[in-house]
């Protein structure tokens, strides 16, 4: 997989797509398994080790960079969603409504924590600002996703209890952060020293859901109804949404007046979504949904070509990095000479 550069992550989640077409029994709710207990402790369990293994003297080192925070805050919970309503209002018939309901929730998600920090990394940007936000993003997003989601369902006829999504997000999403921080005082070396085994078990827990969510769709015939090109579409238009808001966000960092560094980090925050965010909180805000399964395909294939094009971007402007660095050299040796 590495030899290539596939994200092995991306490959399960395929698989354990594919395996809910196959074997949708054991995955569906009241099934033999009881597979959405697994689902409902699950999230508490990945947002936990997200608390666990966050270490907030990290965050300080990019909490000065308040131009770059504020354009990644409203380029996350304020652009995306602007560009994925105003492609809805171009284009009003040209996915089924969860898939629309969907991207929406895309637009909602916060930005990626440990993908953007690598990517800000291998592009030679600011890593401080990155870590920063991506925290931040996710912090946020405890309240700004299930509101947008709310306002957005409740613009569609479908009523959601804005209160109580919320509380649910809190118990199940907040609380578990809070107690994986305090849990650092006594487990913050055990983290470190079991980074492998902690993010296994994440992924292993996100994967689950997917699971259990597509086994639903499965049992009650969604993908016997959707047509292959609409999943075709989605693909597309993850592309699509994904170029628009980089470029916008791009545009934005230059009429912030940001620095190089600074910009890098921004772009790449503002314009990436998080699946392990969005993935656990999807059976919280559409709890009894059987349509869940298209409602997540969205941030599932949008992940895959973030990770795709980004991991391109970034090594350009490493290259570029590199570039200048040796001009600079050059140009100092020629002074000396």
């Amino acid at each position: 997989m590495s030899r290539w550069k596939v994200d092995g992550f991306v490959v399960a989640l395929a698989a354990v797509v594919v395996a809910a077409l196959i074997f949708p029994e054991p995955g569906r709710t009241d099934g033999p398994l009881h597979w959405e207990l697994l689902t409902t402790y699950g999230v508490c369990i990945v947002f936990f080790l997200y608390g666990l293994t966050l270490a907030p003297e990290r965050l300080k080192q990019g909490v000065t960079r308040w131009k770059a925070h504020l354009l990644v805050v409203l380029t996350t919970f304020g652009l995306f969603p602007l560009v994925v309503l105003a492609g809805e209002a171009a284009f009003p018939n040209a996915l089924p409504d969860p898939a629309m309901i969907g991207f929406f929730y895309v637009a909602a998600l916060p930005s990626t924590v440990s993908s953007s920090v690598a990517m800000v990394s291998l592009a030679r940007g600011d890593v401080a600002v990155a870590i920063f936000n991506a925290t931040l993003s996710s912090i946020l997003a405890v309240f700004a996703t299930p509101a947008l989601m709310a306002w957005y369902l409740q613009s569609t006829g479908v009523p959601v209890p804005l209160l109580p999504t919320v509380l649910k997000v809190v118990v199940l999403v907040l609380v578990p952060i809070v107690l994986g921080q305090i849990a650092r005082r006594w487990l913050a070396g055990w983290a470190a020293r079991n980074r492998t085994w902690i993010k296994l078990a994440d992924r292993g827990t996100i994967l689950a859901i997917v699971y259990g969510t597509f086994c639903d769709s499965m049992a009650e015939g969604l993908w016997k109804r959707t047509d292959p090109l609409t999943i075709i579409e989605i693909g597309v238009l993850s592309i699509a949404l994904f170029f628009v808001v980089y470029v916008l966000t791009g545009v934005l960092t230059r009429l912030f007046g940001l620095s190089r560094e600074d910009r890098i980090a921004a772009q790449f925050c503002g314009s990436k979504k998080s699946l392990a965010t969005g993935v656990p909180l999807a059976p919280i805000i559409f709890a009894g949904r059987t349509d869940a399964g298209l409602i997540i395909l969205p941030i599932m294939l949008f992940h895959f070509f973030q990770l795709l094009i980004v991991s391109v971007i970034a090594t350009r402007h490493s290259h570029e990095a590199a570039a200048m660095e040796a001009r600079s050299a050059e140009q100092a040796t020629a002074v000396e000479g």
